[in-house]
């Protein structure tokens, strides 16, 4: 859980916010309310942000590192502070300083991250009491992943994301993330998905069986995103860098969530390395990491 992630020392929090990649994700249909109910695997990697969380008398407040974020409540980590106080009625406030490291509107949860850090961490520093399953119902009026960022790990999540059960372990490897320097409209791939016939999806159950095996080919040989094709086609550079991922070693390589970001799983280090050492004289966004939790 988050919370084996959070170091207090007075006043303050220390929290490592983790990144997330879809080993599966499938769309399975609109909602009523205007959501997709899905069906996904996702898997935490050791790539993080630092967020610190300092209590105050009053207020809240947000800085980063990237100029650009907002500091206000249109930033998540803002929104899960002012959620804790509403829901817990406790007397304080906070300053929240985020270093980012997960790239921004990534498909790489770093936002939902942070919210989840921040709800995790104030829960610890005002002695809330909060449980798990507190914390994740507090989340999902942040968004979908959120609950999943609090508890972290490798995890079956259905519904609107919401409905999280622990899977086994992804079996150690290195992975490496890159993420090409354009924008994804999450919307507009759900709107696609909708007018898609869609015929190739993710077996879900077969990426359950790999991850008990504990083989990593296993897994990488189950790698499925139905919004893959959606992204690819609008912005052939994701496939472009798939190819090239398999091309350098990756035994299996896909896009995380709506994307940009893409990532592959490589037998070793040395591999990865390799790997990565040739797409960093093209994109900034470049990391090795691994299974995390």
């Amino acid at each position: 859980m988050l919370s084996d992630h959070i170091i207090i020392t007075g006043g303050r929090a220390l929290a490592r916010s983790f990144a997330k990649i879809n080993l599966t994700l499938d769309v399975l249909n609109k909602r009523e309310d205007g959501y997709h109910n899905v069906e996904m695997i996702m898997q935490t990697v050791s790539l993080f942000d630092l967020v610190l969380v300092d209590k105050t008398h009053s207020g809240i407040s947000v800085t980063t590192n990237l100029r650009f974020l907002p500091s206000n409540e249109k930033n998540l980590a803002y929104a899960a502070a002012r959620e804790f106080f509403n829901a817990t009625g406790m007397n304080g406030g906070c300053k929240i300083m985020i270093h980012k490291n997960i790239p921004v509107a990534a498909g790489l949860a770093g936002g939902s991250g942070n919210a989840a850090a921040v709800l995790a961490a104030l829960n610890m520093l005002y002695n809330a009491g909060l449980s798990e399953q507190q914390l994740c119902e507090l989340g999902l009026k942040l968004g979908a992943d959120v609950p999943y960022c609090i508890l972290g790990g490798t995890y079956l999540a259905e519904g609107i994301g919401e409905k999280l059960s622990p899977l086994p372990p992804m079996p150690n490897c290195s992975i490496l993330l890159v993420k090409p320097p354009i924008n994804i409209s999450t919307a507009a791939i759900y709107e696609k998905i909708d007018s898609e016939d869609i015929t190739v999806r993710p077996d879900t159950d077969a990426m359950g069986r790999a991850l008990v095996s504990g083989d990593p080919s296993a897994v990488a040989a189950q790698l499925s995103n139905v919004m893959s094709t959606v992204t690819e086609s609008m912005h052939p550079i994701v496939r472009g860098i798939k190819e090239k991922m398999i091309k350098n070693g990756a035994i299996g390589a896909e896009m995380s969530g709506s994307g940009p970001t893409v990532f592959g799983i490589f037998p070793d280090y040395a591999t990865a390395k390799r790997s990565h050492d040739s797409f960093v004289y093209q994109f900034k966004d470049v990391f090795i990491t691994a299974p995390a939790y």
